[in-house]
């Protein structure tokens, strides 16, 4: 299967020339898109709750903030980055009332377009960028000349245009200078979710937490535990990016190498794999869409709970004073 790959010459930004985009959510996304669009030429509005942090925010990088219906109005292109939990809300309330025929609603996840937790109307264009990296590096990356490679998907195309409108906006925040590739909301959402639950986020900080809490049960200090199986995972992950798993080999020690090559599949093992399968079937049947979207309905007991137990454990406690002892690494506290 042939895989399409849009750069700035293929994905020009003149969909968009002279045409207003409107951005509801100020977040992390929302501030680094909007900048990013603000500087390649596009004329922005921002839709923001007055008042709150990110309202702020937007006033300081120079917008003037709107409520969604003023924001909305007029606008190309709707870009919705608030949170996916809420969008759900967001739109049976202020959107879909103030959405006008031939206008393009644009996600940066697939989520809740591909759950039907948001079933626009047929004439309007229902498009995705997806930029696989969080706001602050689009932003930064883009300052520095660069981009964050970007997915684009057509759910919707309701005016003839919807892909080269979607496509500007890729090139419009920096995806075109690193690469825009082709995808369907299906794709999209449910690699996103097994990617975060089982690898990126879940399966790596439960392997991260599971391999101290072994050292520190057997008795080794927690401080070197927590270099082994936290600080070092950057050093690890960097070889990684640059140049895939044989290059992080080539870096590594060959002791470090044969521990990698016979013990790697011992952690991560036939019965991990059936767990991964069970985790995959659960996102593409709906069932975790479902969970977390009444989980956020039910005011994220179960979230908190969890979030504030780790919050609390051994492992934070320790890293958040070894963090402050090395000051180049820009200790974050949230």
């Amino acid at each position: 299967m042939a895989v399409n790959i849009y750069y700035e010459k293929n994905a020009p930004l003149e969909p968009l020339k002279d045409k207003k985009v409107c951005v509801i959510g100020y977040g992390s996304q929302g501030h680094a898109q909007s900048q990013n669009l603000r500087d390649s030429g596009i004329t922005m509005q921002i839709a923001e709750l007055e008042g709150t942090d990110n309202y702020n925010l937007a006033i300081e990088h120079g917008f003037s903030p709107t409520d969604i219906k003023t924001a909305m109005d007029g606008a190309t292109l709707i870009i919705v980055t608030v949170p996916d939990e809420m969008q759900a809300d967001i739109y049976k309330e202020q959107i879909a009332g103030n959405l006008k025929a031939s206008q393009t609603l644009g996600f940066c996840h697939g989520f809740n377009i591909h759950f039907r937790y948001i079933v626009p109307p047929d004439d309007v264009n229902v498009v995705m960028i997806a930029p696989k990296g969080p706001g602050h590096l689009v932003r930064s990356i883009f300052e520095q000349g660069g981009g964050v490679p970007c997915l684009v998907a057509v759910q919707q195309d309701a005016t003839g245009d919807a892909k080269d409108i979607a496509l500007a906006w890729g090139t419009g925040i920096g995806g075109g200078r690193a690469g825009i590739i082709e995808t369907t909301y299906k794709e999209e959402t449910e690699t996103d979710l097994f990617g975060e639950q089982c690898v990126l986020c879940g399966g790596l900080t439960a392997l991260i937490k599971a391999g101290f809490e072994t050292l520190v049960e057997a008795g080794y200090q927690p401080e070197i535990a927590y270099f082994e199986c936290m600080h070092e995972v950057k050093l690890i992950v960097d070889l990684l990016h640059q140049g895939g798993i044989n290059y992080m080999r080539y870096s590594i020690s060959n002791t470090a190498e044969y521990g990698d090559l016979t013990r790697g599949p011992r952690i991560i093992n036939e019965q991990t794999r059936a767990e991964m399968k069970k985790i995959l079937s659960e996102i593409t049947s709906g069932e975790f869409a479902k969970e977390w979207v009444q989980e956020y309905q039910g005011g994220l007991k179960k979230f908190n709970e969890l979030y504030e137990k780790d919050n609390k454990s051994q492992l934070e406690s320790v890293g958040k004073r070894l963090r402050k002892m090395m000051s180049w690494i820009d200790d974050k506290e949230v």
